[in-house]
Order: C-alpha cells, then sequence, then structure tokens
C-alpha cells in the first residue's frame, strides 16, 4: 500500500546512485515535477543551487517540503541559459507534449550544461501489473476491519456495509482493468513505450544526444506491497534478477 515515507526512501536512494553524475556543489540544477521536494532537498543540502517546479495540482501538493515555483508543465519559469543541469525524476512519461518540453529544456540549459533523466523501465511496468492483484487483497485486508458491524443492523449500518462491499469489490476489480501510468498508450503498451529504446529515440528526435545511460538498481513496484519491510539491500538483489525499476539517461544537447 501507498507509503510517503516509503517513497522519499525510495527517491533518497536515487540520489545517492546518481552523485557520481552530478557535477561539483555550487552548480545551479533545475528540478522538474519535483512533487513534494524531497530529492530537490536533498540536492540543496548536498551543496547545490536549487531550483523546483511543479504543476500546483499534483497529487503531492499538499505535502511539500522544500520551496517549489508553480508552472503550467509547458513553459518553464526562469530565463534562456540559467541552469547546469536538468534534472528529473519519474516525469517525463507523465509530460503531454514532449517536444514542448524538451524546447523549454534546451533553452534553460547553459551551452555545458546537460540533464539527468530517471524513467520507469518496462520492469517496472510489468511487475506493477501483475502486483496489482496482491495489492488488492492487500487494500481488502484492510478493510477488513471497517467490515466488522458497528452495532445492530440498522438501516444506516447496512448502508455502510455495503459503501465498505462497494469499495472492497472495487480493489478486488482494479487488476483485470489497469489504467496506464503515463500519458501515452495503455498499460500493455508501456511495457513497449517504457523500454529505453524508445527513449532514446525520443531524445535524439527532441535535439539531445545520449551520453551514457544505465539501470539505476532498485527493484520496487508502483503498488509498494512489501514497502519499508523490503530493506534497499534486497531491492538491489532483486534488480539484478527482475529488472530495475528505472534507468537513468544523461543528456547533452545536439550541437
Amino acid at each position: 500500500m501507498f507509503s510517503l515515507a516509503h517513497l522519499d526512501r525510495l527517491r533518497r536512494a536515487e540520489i545517492d546512485a546518481l552523485a557520481a553524475d552530478l557535477p561539483r556543489p555550487g552548480a545551479r540544477i533545475l528540478e522538474i515535477g519535483a512533487g513534494t521536494g524531497r530529492q530537490a532537498a536533498e540536492l540543496a543540502q548536498a551543496g547545490y543551487a536549487v531550483e523546483a517546479i511543479e504543476i500546483p495540482d499534483s497529487n503531492y501538493a499538499q505535502e511539500r517540503l522544500f520551496p517549489l515555483t508553480d508552472y503550467d508543465g509547458r513553459h518553464i519559469p526562469f530565463p534562456d541559459a540559467s541552469f547546469d543541469v536538468v534534472f528529473s525524476s519519474n516525469v517525463l512519461e507523465h509530460v503531454p507534449d514532449l517536444p514542448q518540453i524538451h524546447r523549454e529544456i534546451r533553452r534553460v540549459l547553459r551551452p555545458d550544461g546537460f540533464c539527468l533523466h530517471v524513467l520507469p523501465t518496462a520492469s517496472w511496468r510489468l511487475w506493477t501489473s501483475l502486483s496489482a492483484f496482491p495489492a488488492a487483497l492487500q487494500h481488502v485486508g484492510a478493510l477488513g476491519r471497517e467490515l466488522k458491524p458497528h452495532g445492530a443492523p440498522t438501516a444506516a449500518e447496512l448502508r455502510r456495509l455495503a459503501r465498505v462491499w462497494r469499495r472492497a469489490a472495487r480493489h478486488l476489480g482494479a487488476p483485470l482493468v489497469q489504467r496506464r501510468h503515463g500519458e501515452r498508450g495503455s498499460a500493455l503498451s508501456e511495457l513497449w513505450l517504457f523500454r529505453p529504446r524508445w527513449w532514446r529515440r525520443n531524445f535524439r528526435d527532441n535535439g539531445f544526444e545520449v551520453a551514457s545511460e544505465r539501470p539505476m538498481g532498485l527493484f520496487y513496484t508502483g503498488h509498494m506491497v512489501f514497502g519499508a519491510r523490503w530493506p534497499l539491500e534486497r531491492r538491489a538483489r532483486l534488480a539484478r534478477a527482475l529488472g530495475s525499476a528505472c534507468h537513468l539517461f544523461r543528456l547533452t544537447v545536439r550541437r
């Protein structure tokens, strides 16, 4: 089940994993789609000059822990050549107009700047789809306490129980009608769209060169079935067998 604390732990691990790709402290970094601002805060603590932007109605709008600038999802609110690094984590797959955001990224990058984009993989999509079934059972189990009668079976109590049963039925049916995660295709076609090959072509078509890339080396799913009960060391071992949840791209602007 979803845990913001567990998500923060994974995002901190991402920052540790890409530390070798970052310039020296003091560089200006822009994070796009910063969510709660957890990773922006980690970068700022490491000595970088960080700006972070997010759409105002994001899922984490009420959970912000770092100063974020609201933007419209299309136009980056900073001048040309403002940043040494543009960073995003699990964001680009949610952008409807990728050519537009790529143009904006090229605009705000300094001539010798580069991008670091962390993106979900086809392995993440596969295991997220499969883990939907135990996740549904986990949700229904959590509803068990609510399913117990709170008193005599009055009309109000019966209506309450009916609502809880409907919620349980929705959870049990959800794995059979899974929705896509990003802005393109379907849950099934994301097995192709989340492959590094698809992103390489997209970056090349939008004026970037892939300077380097690699798996991030952690296994997890979108349902977080085992959450914090699985330590990062176990997730690193599982990534070698089951695939990394995310892939890191380091991009430079094509000259």
